[in-house]
């Protein structure tokens, strides 16, 4: 049995399949070339090149040979030489290609079924592309589907145009859906896979609740308010922090709606998930109060090198800001970013108290004062020996009770303190092995080159080749808490600066850098300082 086409059942054929896959009409076409080519090669042997065309407007097919020209031929079936190709084509030379016509050939069954695999296999991959290249410009973005059936937990969405899968961990818990049932999804990614493009849904991505926020409430969609951050617990709680571009409009307000009409429509797609909208202001503490409602602070401390609040609220408002299982403090941490500690005024005092019998001891025992002036000194703010070592003498002098000798004979206790530890530190950095020379750079004390020599960094070469985050640490995000890694100067009051100032001095005096290259370097940073 022979299968045959005419012109216009070509045609009609690439625009049923074009409209039915969604994809373009050439590429039928295309598909459909290289299944007549592959049927024309099974007849004419497989060695042998052939090129067929249909033309879109006509549906005419025609089908070429295509032989090389060379000086000498080796393979028939797809050589010529080069005096043939000249009979046929004086501008024939070698290299080129000389076509002659075939004529249309009928389809057995086995090549028309090989056809179809081609152009099916043709189509498919179209298909694919043409999925990627939608849904992957669409990341980002809330569609809407049906459910096509639920494997192991991971739920199918029939899209349209295409296939999505929201996984049982994107699924807000216990929520169940069934065939047929209606869905609406964040797509946070679009990849290529062997089986085909495949896109990914989620219901639990924060970017999902700001997604539903924005259709919900027009100032958001039209850019006067902002969603700045967003923290999620999914099905159970949310906080999300918005600004607004436009001081005469309230952006808590706004997204709340009239008696809460806009904020609730987002809590039924979420079922049920509570919203804490506050206000966004770049003020961390004040950020961190609105952030534990709703819980009373009483005190916020920031440590903003290692980006960690210390909060201070009512003993009985502990259990109200940590919330339970801890909640409330972990979202508002996500929110903010920054890790928060939450401490209760007893606490809060009893720690104080602590530290301040902590440090009466040392006065007493480095100064040989009594506990009366070591509790003097802690009540009037000094934590170190070092500040009574180099503070002017007269805000000793100033404290009631005290006279300029007093004052000087403390001071004087102060230093002699110091360089008893200095003197047992150097003796310590030379059993190390750390050198002298790292004493020439300043900045560094005794105590400092022996943390670095049992780091065995000894040399100035070694302390060189150091990164300021060797020596003052640093801090990473790992599933959405700050984790901080201590550095060889952890128990020093160093700053990132002062440490790259020493590491710079350490380069220049080891010849890594010149003189003018640290000059630039150091006018590149005012530079920069200065356009920020």
């Amino acid at each position: 049995m022979a299968v045959s086409a005419n012109r216009l059942e070509l045609l009609q054929i690439a625009d049923a399949v074009a409209r039915e896959k969604s994809i373009d009409r050439m590429v039928v076409i295309e598909a459909m070339q290289d299944a007549i080519e592959k049927a024309a090669k099974a007849r004419y042997g497989a060695e042998t090149e052939i090129k067929a065309e249909i033309n879109p407007r006509s549906g005419e097919l025609r089908m070429w040979r295509l032989l090389e020209i060379v000086d000498e031929v080796e393979e028939p079936s797809r050589q010529v030489n080069l005096k043939y190709a000249q009979s046929k084509n004086g501008n024939a030379k070698i290299g080129d290609f000389l076509t002659e016509p075939l004529p249309p050939i009928e389809f057995g069954r086995i090549a028309a079924q090989s056809a179809k695999q081609v152009i099916v296999q043709k189509v498919r991959d179209a298909e694919r592309d043409r999925m990627y290249e939608e849904y992957s410009g669409r990341i980002g973005e809330i569609v809407n589907g049906t459910v096509k059936r639920v494997e192991y937990g991971n739920v199918i969405v029939d899209l349209g145009r295409g296939e999505g899968i929201i996984r049982r961990d994107e699924l807000i818990p216990r929520e169940q859906f069934r065939y047929g049932d209606r869905v609406r999804a964040y797509i946070y990614d679009v990849r290529r896979e062997q089986r085909g493009p495949q896109i990914f849904l989620s219901r639990t991505h924060p970017q999902f609740m700001a997604k539903l926020f924005m259709q919900e409430v027009p100032e958001i969609y039209d850019g006067i308010i902002t969603i700045r951050s967003i923290a999620r617990d999914p099905g159970s709680r949310a906080k999300i922090a918005v600004t607004s571009s436009d001081s005469s409009i309230d952006p808590v307000g706004a997204c709340v709606g009239m008696r809460g009409s806009r904020v609730q429509a987002v809590v039924g797609e979420l079922q049920g998930e509570k919203i804490d909208i506050i206000p966004w202001t770049d003020n961390i503490a004040d950020l961190v109060v609105s952030a534990l409602q709703p819980a009373d602070v009483a005190k916020v401390v920031l440590d903003e090198q290692a980006e960690r609040i210390e909060v201070v609220v009512p003993d009985e408002q502990l259990s109200l800001a940590i919330g339970r299982r801890g909640q409330n403090v972990r979202l508002a941490s996500q929110l903010i970013g920054w890790d928060i500690d939450i401490l209760t005024e007893q606490e809060e005092s009893e720690r104080r108290q602590k530290e301040f019998t902590e440090r009466s001891a040392l006065f007493m025992e480095a100064l040989d004062v009594d506990e009366m002036v070591a509790q003097l000194l802690a009540s009037e703010g000094f934590s170190s020996v070092e500040e009574l070592a180099y503070i002017e003498l007269d805000e000793i002098a100033s404290i009631e009770g005290f006279d300029e000798e007093t004052a000087a004979e403390i001071q004087n206790r102060a230093v002699e303190y110091l360089a008893e530890i200095d003197r047992k530190f150097d003796e310590e950095r030379v059993a190390l092995g750390v050198e002298d020379e790292l004493y020439e750079i300043s900045g560094l004390t005794a105590a400092m080159l022996v943390a670095l020599g049992k780091e065995d960094i000894k040399t100035v070469e070694d302390f060189a080749g150091c990164a300021a985050d060797d020596l003052v640490g640093w801090t990473e995000r790992k599933d959405g808490e700050l984790k901080r890694f201590e550095g060889t100067f952890k128990d020093f009051p160093v700053s990132r600066e002062e440490a790259e100032e020493m590491i710079l001095q350490a380069r220049l005096k080891a010849g890594w850098i010149t003189e003018d290259e640290l000059a630039q370097q150091q006018g590149e940073a005012g530079d920069e300082e200065a356009a920020v």
